[in-house]
C-alpha cells in the first residue's frame, strides 16, 4: 500500500479546488455543493468550509445517495441499502458541483446527473474530484481535480476522511479485491 495523499496534502487540495471553483464561476452565488455520499459528502462539506474562509460567503449544502440510479445496480446486491438524499434548495437556474472522492469509470457520476435531473434542472452541473484516477468508460471528466493519480484497472484507491474513517488519508494498493 503506498500513501497518495497525507493530511496536508488532501487540504492543499481542497483549498486550489475552492479556488478554482469560485475563480470559474466568478464568486460562489448561484452554487450548490452537492456531496455524493459517501465520501463526497464530507469534501463538499470541507469545501464550502473553505469558500466561506475565502469569501466570506457561506455556499448551499447537499447530499445525493444514486444507489438507485445505478446501471449496475443488480450486479451489486440484490438488496440496495438506500440512504437519503437531502438537497433543500431550489435547483434550477442554479450550479450544481457534484463532488465525489474518486472518479473512475464515471459511472457514480452519470448516475449523479440523472438524480440530481430528476431533482430540477439546474443551469449547469460540474464535477469536484479528489482523485482522477483514469479508466473512463463514459465520456465523462471532472471540472476540478485536486490529484490526478494513472492507476492500473486492478489497483485500489482509497480514500479516508476524519468525519467517516478517523483519518485523512488517499493511498492505493496494487492487490484488486
Amino acid at each position: 500500500m503506498k500513501k497518495i495523499l497525507d493530511e496536508h496534502a488532501i487540504k492543499r487540495s481542497i483549498t486550489r479546488i475552492s479556488y478554482e471553483i469560485i475563480e470559474k464561476n466568478k464568486g460562489v452565488d448561484d452554487i450548490i455543493l452537492v456531496g455524493i455520499k459517501t465520501r463526497g459528502v464530507p469534501l463538499a462539506k470541507r469545501i464550502a468550509e473553505r469558500v466561506l474562509e475565502i469569501e466570506g460567503k457561506e455556499v448551499p449544502l447537499g447530499e445525493l445517495d444514486i444507489t438507485l440510479y445505478r446501471d449496475d445496480l443488480t450486479e451489486k446486491t440484490l438488496d440496495p441499502v438506500l440512504h437519503s438524499s437531502k438537497i433543500d434548495q431550489d435547483l434550477k437556474d442554479k450550479i450544481v458541483i457534484l463532488v465525489d472522492d474518486v472518479l473512475y469509470t464515471g459511472r457514480t457520476t452519470r448516475a449523479a446527473m440523472d438524480a440530481v435531473m430528476d431533482m430540477g434542472r439546474p443551469k449547469a452541473i460540474q464535477l469536484a474530484i479528489l482523485i482522477d484516477r483514469g479508466h473512463r468508460e463514459l465520456p465523462i471528466r471532472a471540472d476540478y481535480v485536486g490529484k490526478n493519480v494513472p492507476t492500473s484497472k486492478r489497483e485500489i484507491v482509497k480514500v479516508e476522511f476524519k468525519e467517516v474513517d478517523g483519518a485523512d488519508l488517499v493511498t492505493i494498493d496494487g492487490r484488486n479485491k
